[in-house]
């Protein structure tokens, strides 16, 4: 049987290179490419043709970081599957890196037996949700405002349901307006309808009200 491609995009030189032995080790796994930041990978990928059947992506990189990283994939390398590796465990980077493409996502210090298993639940599942990110996940749900629940939701027109839900893509403002047939400027207006609704400030905050209301599922 053959190996599964992996891609390694990791600033932290030290790190990355015992992330490739780890993953060597491992009877179903082969790195074929290792990138410095976002800007390298695409570089690589480009020049190279290769196509990763997973990528492991840091968070936080110069040039091209791991939310752009992730666009780009999920839009250039649709087979591909997103492992998010950070330091961060805030619910915003975790939010924005499964919206643009990630179906994972785990810590850098996190035990090599849970890398093993992300890494096979992404290829196989889908998806891989630890209990860390589904309880910040969960926190940030019950932040919002308990106001903006039934009452509110009742309030929200059809249309502006659907911007919500495309809202949770990676997609830009732009191309959500092509795929509902209208301007930018409407669906902006949309946007601030709903941030006006939902006494909310951002897209993420728009996400997590989708979440929350089964509008968008994880």
């Amino acid at each position: 049987m053959s190996k599964l491609a992996v891609a390694l995009v990791d600033d932290h030189v030290m790190l990355r290179n015992g992330l490739a032995n780890l993953i060597q080790d491992m009877d179903e796994y082969e790195v074929i490419l290792q990138a410095d930041n976002g800007k390298d990978f695409i570089e690589i990928i480009n020049t190279k043709k290769q196509n990763p059947d997973i990528v492991l992506l840091d968070v936080s990189m110069p040039h091209i970081d791991g939310f752009e990283t992730a666009k780009w994939v999920t839009a250039n390398l649709p087979l591909a599957k997103i492992l998010a590796l950070s330091m961060f465990d805030d619910e915003k980077s975790i939010i924005k890196m499964i919206q643009n493409g990630a179906k994972g996502y785990i810590l850098k210090d996190s035990d090599p037996k849970e890398l093993a298993t992300a890494m096979y639940n992404v290829v196989h599942t889908g998806y891989h949700y630890s209990d860390l990110v589904n309880g910040k996940l969960i926190y940030a749900i019950n932040k919002l405002d308990k106001k903006s629940d039934t009452t509110t939701y009742e309030k929200i027109t059809n249309r502006e349901k659907e911007f919500l839900k495309l809202a949770c893509s990676e997609m830009s403002y732009k191309e959500i307006a092509t795929i509902m047939y209208l301007s930018v400027r409407t669906v902006e207006g949309y946007r601030d309808n709903l941030f006006l609704k939902l006494n909310l400030k951002s897209r993420v905050g728009l996400v997590l009200y989708a979440i929350k209301n089964k509008i968008h599922e994880i």
